[in-house]
């Protein structure tokens, strides 16, 4: 794909291909990921990449927060240079401004590698001299980026495979024995501590209290998980029994208005609860930082691995079928009738 036209991400994933494997292991292992406040989403994939050592398939498979982190540490050094270079142009630069800075930076105080890294994570969030950075890209055959095949993303969340019904079936009949032998344990449990005491006590038994069989605690403790209600528009391309309804992801949540301080950004990367989905693509209420009166406390957030109190919108809203999605983990049945 061209760099004139590529994604955001995909420039982000190709320069991190591009640049040589030991730089990009010599940043990473130099982080101390035991004990560090990261998101899983962002420390699960560091922390395999430290093991397996596989440059390739992180920068195609990992999380995009993951490969943006990793982009950042990569550019800091260089990207300090630039903006000192360019001195009260380094806001918005013109092209002319910022090749002529590079030019006289490159070979000696930055390499090519440092170059991508730059290039590549101005272009990944968005900054004013982007376009130039895109230009220098196609221009500069010393800087091209490979082409990479992305391993991570919509293709297997939203096509999964198909589990046969039979197989479906058996698993919640074994979940449901284990459930009801559980419960039939607590409740024998129970009895033989207020036997004891009883006898403790000189006190005839207490025939009351004899053992609940299975059936009826069970029945006391099922859950049924309600179905979420959308709207005739909604209900039209979106299916709330699809395998992804019910699970907390992270994708690009478009925003509810325009952002005065960035208004050329539409979306932004923030974990959702999928409400329903289909081969169109999603449709979530985003998960955001801050309180607000159209959100609540979304108590499952330290359990999903997200690093502060978190809360829900009531709003739901669609999410494309091109945009990456990546998995934090299911709710509960009890954590998705909360939010109905």
């Amino acid at each position: 794909m061209p760099l004139l036209t590529a994604s955001p991400h995909d420039v982000m994933r190709r320069a991190i291909a591009k640049i040589d494997g030991e730089s990009v292991m010599h940043v990473v292992d130099a982080l101390q990921l035991q004990g560090a406040k990261l998101s899983a989403v962002v420390a699960v994939p560091l922390r395999s990449l430290q093991k397996k050592r596989d440059v390739a398939a992180f920068a195609a498979g990992a999380p995009i927060d993951a490969v943006s982190g990793v982009l950042e540490l990569l550019s800091m050094e260089p990207l300090e240079k630039i903006i000192e270079a360019l001195g009260e142009h380094a806001e918005t630069p013109t092209y002319e401004q910022l090749t002529t800075v590079i030019a006289s930076l490159r070979g000696e105080s930055v390499s090519d590698d440092e170059l991508v890294a730059v290039l590549a994570f101005a272009i990944g969030h968005d900054f004013p001299a982007a376009p130039h950075c895109r230009q220098i890209f196609a221009e500069d055959e010393a800087l091209a980026l490979p082409e990479i095949e992305v391993t991570i993303g919509q293709a297997s969340l939203l096509s999964p495979k198909v589990v046969d019904e039979t197989v479906r079936e058996q698993r919640r009949a074994r979940r449901e024995e284990e459930r009801a032998r559980k419960q039939a344990q607590s409740a024998k449990a129970k009895v033989d501590r207020s036997q004891s005491k009883s006898k403790h006590e000189k006190k005839k038994p207490v025939t009351a209290h004899a053992p609940v069989s299975a059936p009826s605690v069970v029945s006391k403790m099922e859950v049924t998980r309600r179905a979420a209600h959308l709207t005739p528009a909604e209900s039209a391309p979106y299916d709330v029994a699809h395998v992804l309804a019910g699970w907390v992801v992270t994708t690009e949540v478009p925003f509810d208005d325009v952002d005065p301080v960035i208004p050329e950004q539409q979306s932004k990367i923030r974990p959702a609860v999928v409400v329903a989905a289909s081969q169109e693509g999603l449709l979530v209420r985003g998960i955001y930082s801050n309180p607000s009166p159209t959100r609540s406390v979304f108590s499952p957030w330290r359990r999903l691995g997200l690093d502060h109190v978190s809360y829900v919108d009531v709003a739901r809203c669609p999410v494309g079928a091109g945009a990456e999605v990546n998995r934090l983990g299911a709710l509960s049945d009890e954590e998705w009738n909360a939010l109905l």
